[in-house]
């Protein structure tokens, strides 16, 4: 049996920004607020809808639309630390897609951004604005850059080439509404109480507490100039996510907890695909932990909070993997 793939940390490289007086004027996007108003309105029907089929219907969509999250549109598309093969990526990229939390070339561009500017005024969900906007808030707010048809496709150019991924991208609120369709005819209207809402609700906030409270509370292994914290509840409810301090010094390793007491249910799926022959090139932590530049706090003030052009003024690499003989 052959051995995982070990390599260094990502680098994170940026170019000057220059400095703004400008505070931009919010811009709210009422479609993704209603979106997300109305998926927890139907919360409120779910102990009126409850029974043991619809639950068990819950327990397992939020496995496979969290996982399709933690394990592909974070781990494996974000910063590539596995490799499988196409088909499989396709798969479970229409398993993150479920999720319904956005398209996947927006989701790995504002993932990398927040790499490339973490707790930095450029940082689309940064606490350092409350917890409630690194929470939630932050989705309302339309960047000029991330929420642009074309312009994120610059931090996610990989993602932006391949056809199956755009297309995906391109209609991916249409797949909840099939799912939804599927789970009415097959369980009426406890299967897409539970099966849609509550599952879907569930695994949003499990997501947004490693922007919020993984960045507030827990403890730091390594120094990363940044606010990312270790959190062993945020990793319970976001399968091994709430490592995130471990993950901000080594991104592109497919491990987030990296001590015997850290789970990291992610990564034990990973190395089960591996196992099973479906998982490769799996990149664990080696050499320094990645760290970001100061802040020159005598320019702070001036910047925007809002991401403007940051296609142009930052640059996220990704290094290749370096193979371990067997």
């Amino acid at each position: 049996m052959s051995t995982a793939v070990l390599e260094a940390p990502a680098e994170v490289r940026t170019e000057p920004i220059e400095p703004s007086a400008i505070t931009p004027r919010l811009k709210l996007k009422w479609d993704i607020l209603l979106g997300i108003a109305a998926i927890h309105a139907g919360l409120v029907f779910a102990p009126f809808t409850f029974n043991w089929s619809a639950f068990r219907v819950f327990i397992v969509l939020q496995a496979v639309t969290a996982l399709g999250i933690t394990l592909c549109f974070h781990r494996l598309l974000t910063h590539r630390s596995f490799q499988v093969p196409k088909w499989l990526e396709y798969a479970l990229t229409l398993c993150g897609t479920l999720a319904l939390q956005g398209g996947v070339i927006k989701w790995v561009a504002t993932h990398r951004v927040h790499h490339a500017f973490s707790d930095r005024p450029q940082d689309p969900h940064s606490p350092k604005r409350g917890f409630w906007w690194a929470h939630v808030f932050w989705l309302f707010a339309y960047d000029d850059v991330l929420d642009h048809e074309t312009k994120c496709w610059a931090y996610a150019p990989d993602l932006a080439r391949d056809k199956v991924h755009m297309f995906l991208h391109r209609t991916h609120v249409l797949w909840t509404v099939i799912l939804g369709l599927l789970l009415f005819a097959w369980g009426g209207w406890p299967f897409v109480v539970w099966g849609i809402f509550v599952r879907t609700a569930f695994v949003y906030h499990g997501t947004w507490l490693v922007n919020s409270a993984a960045h507030i509370w827990g403890y730091q292994s390594y120094d990363t100039n940044e606010g990312s914290r270790n959190n062993w509840w945020v990793a319970l409810v976001s399968y091994g996510e709430g490592w995130h301090n471990n993950h901000h010094a080594y991104p592109s390793s497919a491990a987030h907890g990296l001590r015997w007491w850290e789970v990291d249910v992610t990564y034990a799926v990973i190395r089960l695909l591996w196992l099973a022959g479906l998982a490769t090139e799996i990149r664990l932590p080696r050499g320094n932990p990645a760290k970001l530049p100061a802040i020159d706090l005598s320019r702070l003030a001036k910047l925007r909070w809002a991401a403007p052009n940051l296609a142009r003024r930052a640059r996220l690499t990704l290094p290749n993997p370096v193979r371990i003989a067997s």
